[in-house]
């Protein structure tokens, strides 16, 4: 899972053996694309960044999920300009995020209700470049979500709107890509619920429905659910940092985003009685905050609504929030 994963400490569950794709729901559709067709890399054109939803880095390149500007981009570095990125993709409508083992790259279609593969080649002129090579189409209502789990080997996709988790595998060293399972949480079929957290054995829900969810990772039983304050409803993500639970926020109950913060929690029954610490001053505050995911030894949050402050790092010590600095 690139980030979140290595966060949450190591998981209980053990690794899966090499799926062998025998028994299947659904296989990937094929894309063809010419990639001596692209022998130059189109760069960003975009001075900055249009809410930026997640930030990640696989091997040696950072990707950005720039939602609204309906692209992914890529660099080698946080430290050049925009105008400096490349375009991964732009054949996506508002897409949330993207999860890699390495071998391929999906990539949440959320409007188009797709899940787009890429994979790395190299064009005539020798450059890395990611190309289009597989999807699938009619995954649910609008996908939001994708995280790899090393452990199982595989890739979960959230349908954010209908309650339903797609699991997604390819066999060693082959990256045809397979739908093998679709769970569901039937109580979110009808609430939009923009992300998930596995810890362990465990995977959690933040939804619009004034609660959060904790169930079993591989029956989707439900185990137990923590209700919270009507002005942290409109939940975004849960992410365990050392001791604590930090939770970002869009919106309350009505869809106000004046509630949106960052907060966190050690217990998260003590999320109900208001016991909790906003920590969202370390951000200036003011925004959106949306996902956060862990590169190497920073954290990195995404937020929107705050001009010039799109992406932020910081780092946790000793449960001490520090080293805050705007990336972009």
């Amino acid at each position: 899972m690139a980030g979140l994963l290595t966060a949450c400490g190591a998981s209980s569950h053990e690794p899966a053996e090499d799926y062998v794709p025998e028994n299947y729901l659904l296989k990937s559709q094929l894309i063809s694309f010419d990639v001596s067709a692209l022998n130059a890399i189109p760069n960003n054109p975009n001075a900055s960044l249009n809410v930026p939803t997640y930030i990640t880095k696989v091997a040696d390149t950072y990707f950005i999920v720039d939602c609204y500007n309906n692209q992914v981009i890529y660099h080698d570095n946080l430290t050049d300009p925009l105008y400096e990125w490349q375009i991964m993709t732009n054949d996506i409508a508002m897409g949330h995020t993207l999860a890699s083992d390495g071998l391929v790259y999906l990539i949440d279609d959320t409007e188009n209700n797709r899940v787009l593969v890429m994979e790395k080649e190299q064009n005539e002129n020798g450059q890395t470049i990611f190309v289009p090579t597989q999807e699938f189409l009619n995954i649910g209502n609008r996908p939001h979500y994708i995280i790899y789990d090393e452990y199982t080997d595989t890739f979960y996709v959230w349908s954010s709107q209908n309650g339903e988790m797609y699991l997604f595998r390819h066999a060693k060293d082959d990256s045809r890509m397979y739908l093998t399972e679709v769970r569901s949480i039937p109580s979110l079929s009808d609430v939009y619920v923009r992300s998930f957290t596995i810890i362990g054995d465990r995977i959690y829900f933040v939804s619009g429905n004034s609660s959060i969810i904790e169930a079993d990772l591989y029956s989707f039983k439900v185990k137990k659910e923590y209700p919270v304050p009507s002005e942290m409803a409109g939940m975004i993500q849960l992410t365990r940092i050392q001791d604590y639970y930090y939770i970002t926020i869009s919106t309350d109950i009505t869809g106000n985003q004046d509630y949106a913060t960052m907060l966190r929690v050690k217990d998260l029954n003590d999320l109900s009685s208001g016991s909790y610490e906003d920590v969202y001053h370390y951000f200036i505050g003011g925004g959106t905050p949306y996902y956060i995911t862990m590169i190497e030894d920073s954290w990195y949050l995404t937020e929107h609504r705050i001009p010039g402050h799109a992406i932020w790092c910081f780092k946790v010590a000793d449960n001490e929030i520090t080293g805050v600095t705007s990336v972009y």
